[in-house]
């Protein structure tokens, strides 16, 4: 038999025509005036400093490079511009809980330098992956990416490691560098791992123009499966020979024409 690509193989070949880009960024704590450390409800006139994003770290994925930007190893014109760049260049990002946290942090930093929207993409978001479609004990990232047996998080000291780095700590920052790089590489394996499992994936035959072709990985060694029903029409189905991600045919296979009454 002639042996079929790995899930890696196919996206990196997809990824010549879809631009994946990995990204996870740091940020600073609010800064507020309190009375207190417990059940507070501050108001806007305590805000003294309302944070912003500290760095970033993005990996294209047929690249090997993480590449890294920071308000301390960069200017903030430099890093805002480099996020933005990298957006607007993507297809497809992966993040985990990004639609909800790193976009729109980014987003702020565009809109409060007078930039405009990024080229549309489309976000994978694999946090609401490992919460729709499994029930690990923890949705952590750290969690998921150990129980999957893909590595860790970099350890750190906590609280005390964003207050140096605000500090202007060099070998804090150097720590800060590894850690968000690291947060990265875990959340690409944890793509890679998830694969056949992202149901709401873009079709990778779009960007490889193969009309027949797996939804996630673009390959095109598929093998059928018979068939997948809706309520009232049957579509053939096939198993991609490198993900094992389900798809099926866009025109239907047969169907009737009735349906009962609800």
């Amino acid at each position: 038999p002639v042996p079929t690509m790995s899930l890696a193989e196919e996206l990196t070949k997809a990824s010549k025509s879809a631009r994946i880009l990995t990204l996870d960024i740091e940020t600073a704590p609010m800064l507020v005036h309190s009375w207190g450390l417990w059940n507070q409800n501050h108001s806007i006139n305590q805000i003294v400093d309302p944070g912003r994003v500290l760095c970033f770290a993005g990996k294209w994925y047929d690249e090997k490079k993480v590449h890294f930007f920071s308000e301390h190893h960069n200017t903030r014109e430099e890093m805002v511009k480099a996020a933005w760049t990298m957006l607007d260049e993507c297809d497809i990002l992966v993040t985990y809980n990004g639609p909800g946290f790193d976009v729109k942090h980014l987003q702020r930093e565009f809109v409060l330098a007078g930039m405009s929207p990024p080229s549309k993409f489309e976000n994978v978001d694999l946090l609401k992956v490992a919460r729709g479609q499994f029930k690990f004990p923890s949705n952590k990232l750290d969690y998921v990416a150990q129980a999957l047996g893909l590595g860790s998080k970099l350890a750190h000291e906590g609280q005390g490691l964003w207050t140096a780095c605000l500090a202007g700590d060099d070998k804090a920052w150097a720590r800060m560098r590894r850690y968000n790089k690291q947060d990265v590489i875990l959340t690409e394996a944890l793509y890679d791992r998830m694969g056949a499992w992202i149901k709401s994936h873009p079709h990778m035959g779009l960007f490889t123009h193969q009309a027949r072709s797996c939804f996630r990985c673009g390959g095109t060694s598929l093998t059928a499966n018979g068939v997948t029903r809706s309520a009232s029409t049957a579509f053939a189905s096939f198993t991609c020979d490198a993900c094992g991600a389900q798809s099926r045919a866009s025109t239907r296979k047969h169907g009737v024409t009735l349906r009962g009454v609800r």
